[in-house]
């Protein structure tokens, strides 16, 4: 069908379902009727169409507020990294009940002691026969409370520099070994977990990629992380955003110069991030990598929704941050835009170095074997 028979359609199956609560069975139905795992591979349990589709769809489901949160990690991140690097009995065993909502995803990369630095990572994974043996903390962790697995990056390799002594591992988070406690912000969400990992074992089966070789698998998952993450993979859609062009509209003075002032700025901010975001995904779907420029979209997004919280305040007032509202919600979740996925720091300096050619930051780390370091929390 053509692209405006396309939106009619799953417009009328939004409209008809929409109202679905349970998130599990809105992603079955979801998958069922073709809208979960647009571009993905056919042989894996995708649709298998083109970005058109996708970016459809998109526009569409927009403009609703779609259950879709906590499979949001897995969409945008888990999955498209076992479905580049992973094997095909992995592909076949985990894609399709990622995409149907039957298996939740979460990703386990930071530490107390390793966050902008995720190479310094300490959880370690030893080789017991034919399994693995696991060990250590991850921090930080989106959905772990409903993940059934996880993205693990180990260390497997003490003798080898940071980077080359790391293995990434799919993980059991039903495992008795695995304890799962949440972190609470000021106002007593708990948007985040700590994950304890205590003997908990991983079949060999469930590597992905080559033992060592971790970090560049992980390179795969931050760049689908900070496309993911610039785009809204798995949100749900802006229906429910209150800091929006078109929230902020209905409930402020657009007769006010400044009022529309600050507004036509957010609306131009908005479709620039938006405009490159399309402009990524058309370059993936032509096999042209985007490489550290996925870096630039996603300190775009964190920018955005700063501006968003901040803009939402001074026009608003002080209910923009009280209470128990949708507005200071977002204005209590905004800070974490620019931390999650790496910080704007960290982005700005991907950005520079990969990007515009400027010098990188001296690194006097990157031969000397990890456990001659003194990184994270060893000392």
């Amino acid at each position: 069908m053509d692209l405006a028979e396309y939106r009619r359609a799953a417009r009328e199956w939004l409209d008809a379902n929409v109202a679905i609560e349970d998130p599990h069975e809105f992603m079955a139905k979801l998958y069922d009727a073709g809208y979960s795992g647009i571009t993905w591979p056919a042989a894996w349990g995708g649709q298998g169409l083109t970005q058109a589709e996708e970016a459809a769809f998109a526009e569409v489901a927009r403009d609703y507020t779609l259950p879709l949160q906590r499979f949001s990690i897995g969409l945008g991140m888990c999955g498209p990294t076992v479905v580049d690097r992973g094997d095909d009995e992995q592909r076949r065993r985990w894609i399709r009940p990622l995409l149907r909502g039957e298996e939740i995803w979460c990703q386990l990369f930071s530490e107390p002691g390793a966050g902008s630095d995720v190479a310094s990572l300490q959880t370690r994974a030893v080789r017991d026969g034919e399994d693995w043996v696991v060990n250590g903390q991850k921090v930080w962790t989106t959905n772990a409370q409903y993940a059934d697995w996880g993205l693990l990056l180990a260390r497997t390799n003490v003798d080898a520099p940071k980077h080359k002594g790391l293995t990434m591992f799919a993980v059991n988070m039903r495992h008795p070994g695995v304890t799962v406690r949440p972190l609470r912000d000021m106002t007593g969400r708990a948007h985040f977990n700590e994950i304890f990992f205590d003997d908990v074992p991983i079949p060999d089966t469930d590597r992905i990629g080559a033992v060592d070789d971790g970090w560049s698998v992980a390179v795969t998952t931050l760049l689908h992380e900070r496309l993911s993450i610039s785009a809204g993979v798995g949100m749900g859609g802006s229906k429910g955003n209150p800091t929006t062009v078109e929230a902020l509209r209905e409930r402020l003075d657009t007769t006010d110069p400044y009022v529309r002032d600050r507004l036509v700025e957010l609306h131009l901010r908005t479709q620039a991030l938006h405009l490159f975001n399309q402009r990524l995904a058309q370059e993936t779907k032509a096999g042209i990598f985007p490489g550290a420029r996925g870096s630039a979209a996603k300190l775009l997004l964190a920018e955005l929704t700063m501006f968003q919280a901040d803009l939402a305040t001074s026009l608003v007032g002080p209910e923009a941050a009280l209470g128990d509202t949708p507005l200071a919600f977002t204005f209590s979740w905004a800070p974490a835009m620019a931390l999650g996925g790496g910080t704007n720091e960290i982005m700005r300096g991907i950005v520079g170095d990969r990007v515009l050619g400027l010098p990188p930051e001296p690194r006097v780390d990157k031969t000397v074997p990890f456990k001659e370091l003194k990184v994270g929390t060893q000392t």
